[in-house]
């Protein structure tokens, strides 16, 4: 596997993997998203044998960073991608200087919340009927202006 920048030729195949992750009422991003997150935000993507099968973006904005959508296919879950790919882009920020990250997760989601908190997350605050559909968000940070990252995979 291969943990790489996105590339602008790889926003058909982020549109492609988007559309098997997320349905309409989660506002799956476009390709046209892709192409200028990729430009102008952090967006890095995990191939195998040549086929991109997860991705994460995080939003970049002066001094704050904001993990906005991380996906991996079905087929290639339980193998450590999205660890991986998160390991990758805190690394990316820490060297840009950035001192924190933020995200919304469903509250339902305990394997997303599980990963976070392993990679050191806290939840900040309860955000009630976040989601379309009712759900609840965490909203979660990481705050490693104080620390020594020791992200290991």
């Amino acid at each position: 596997m291969t943990i790489r920048k996105s590339l602008p030729s790889d926003a058909t195949a982020l549109y492609k993997l988007e559309q098997e992750l997320f349905s309409a009422e989660n506002f799956p991003l476009s390709r046209g998203s892709f192409v200028y997150h990729i430009k102008n935000n952090l967006l890095y993507v995990a191939e195998m044998d040549g086929v991109i099968v997860a991705y994460v973006l995080v939003l970049i904005k002066r001094s704050d960073a904001k993990l906005y959508s991380i996906g991996v296919s079905q087929s290639c879950r339980g193998k450590n991608i999205a660890q991986e790919l998160l390991t990758k882009v805190i690394q990316e920020l820490t060297s840009l200087k950035f001192t924190k990250l933020l995200l919304e997760v469903r509250t339902d989601n305990e394997a997303a919340i599980s990963l976070y908190a392993k990679l050191g997350f806290h939840t900040v605050k309860l955000l009630k009927r976040f989601y379309l559909d009712g759900c609840d968000a965490h909203l979660m940070e990481l705050n490693y202006a104080d620390k020594t990252l020791h992200l290991s995979l």
